[in-house]
């Protein structure tokens, strides 16, 4: 059951009881009514009563910044590397050593001072038109080949996908080459970016566009249910995972961490340690079409259909070291 019972008090009055025996105050920016059954399975087995507050993460990091050491707040959940690293860097998370989750998650998916561990995946790769495309980009500097000019659908700058995209590009490849690709990429563009994933691959339906970049579960969820301008024609669209000779395919995370100033850190922890279970590992894959981050994990019908793939195993700790780099290169571009 969704509670969100902070949304109508102020922090002030919250503060005085935050700390509570079977307790536990998130803050999330994950939108997605399939968590519920996260939510309801962690109350079940632990007795532990989930209070939470949804927002945007942006909007949640700078409340906690205000709250301060009166913060409620003893979880932070928001998705993109981004986002995480922002969050570090406004200091509204605190370092969680777990046994548990050092065993489970992968160290590549982990912030370097555990401050924040991902707990799911999405592979952002390109979808194409099947009656348009002969040969598609192998990679992602492939995308910036004139060859596909006039042909590519993708989200604007602002994006944390795009930004953690181009910041793992700098990552893996340095700056210059990746300055070339962003300057190729908005060469190659069939329109000037506008609106989400599922409007990239609407523009493949539709012909504004050949080729889409889009992480996969957008796709798998147009797989799965009826998403307006994809679903009815999704025949159209085939897709594959670039660079799979090279670092492998691109992953962004939806994670979370244990807030700076948690008044009940210990159930924080053990939330933490429930998001890495394989059990709620499911749920990420069934209710919303993602990628486990426990490896070994089984993967829901319709994101198995979109085949197996080398994943880029790049430190994404040391990818958010590049994201200043990356907006810095989007600018320099004019990429909109």
């Amino acid at each position: 059951m969704k509670t969100n019972v902070f949304a109508t008090v102020i922090a002030a009055s919250l503060a005085t009881t935050a700390a509570a025996d079977g307790v536990l105050n998130i803050y999330s920016s994950r939108h997605y009514d399939t968590d519920e059954r996260l939510y309801g399975d962690f109350e079940e087995a632990t007795g532990i009563t989930i209070n939470r507050i949804e927002g945007n993460a942006d909007e949640l990091i700078a409340r906690m910044q205000a709250e301060g050491a009166n913060s409620p707040a003893d979880v932070l959940i928001t998705v993109d590397t981004s986002r995480l690293a922002r969050a570090k860097e406004a200091g509204v998370l605190q370092s969680t050593d777990s046994a548990l989750l050092e065993e489970k998650i992968p160290a590549s998916l982990q912030d370097a001072d555990n401050q924040w561990f991902g707990f799911s995946q999405r592979a952002r790769i390109f979808f194409y038109a099947k009656d348009a495309v002969n040969t598609p980009p192998a990679t992602y500097l492939d995308l910036a080949d004139p060859a596909y000019k006039g042909q590519v659908c993708i989200r604007s700058s602002t994006s944390t996908y795009n930004q953690t995209l181009l910041a793992a590009i700098v990552t893996n490849h340095g700056e210059e080459a990746a300055k070339a690709w962003a300057e190729g990429v908005v060469a190659n563009m069939a329109r000037e970016p506008q609106g989400g994933d599922t409007d990239q691959l609407r523009g493949l339906v539709s012909g504004e566009c050949d080729i889409a970049v889009s992480n996969t579960y957008y796709f798998a969820r147009a797989l799965r249910s009826d998403v307006e301008g994809v679903s009815s024609e999704i025949d159209k669209i085939s897709w594959i995972f670039p660079s799979q000779e090279a670092e492998g395919a691109h992953m962004n995370l939806s994670g979370a961490g244990v807030a700076a100033y948690a008044p009940n850190r210990d159930n924080a922890v053990k939330f933490l340690e429930y998001l890495a279970s394989d059990q709620a590992q499911v749920y990420f894959s069934n209710g919303n079409d993602e990628f486990p981050a426990v490896p070994g994990v089984a993967l829901a019908e319709n994101v198995a259909a979109l085949g197996s793939f080398k994943a880029d195993t790049v430190n994404l700790s040391e990818v958010a070291k590049n994201l200043p780099v990356a907006q810095k290169i989007f600018n320099e571009v004019g990429w909109k």
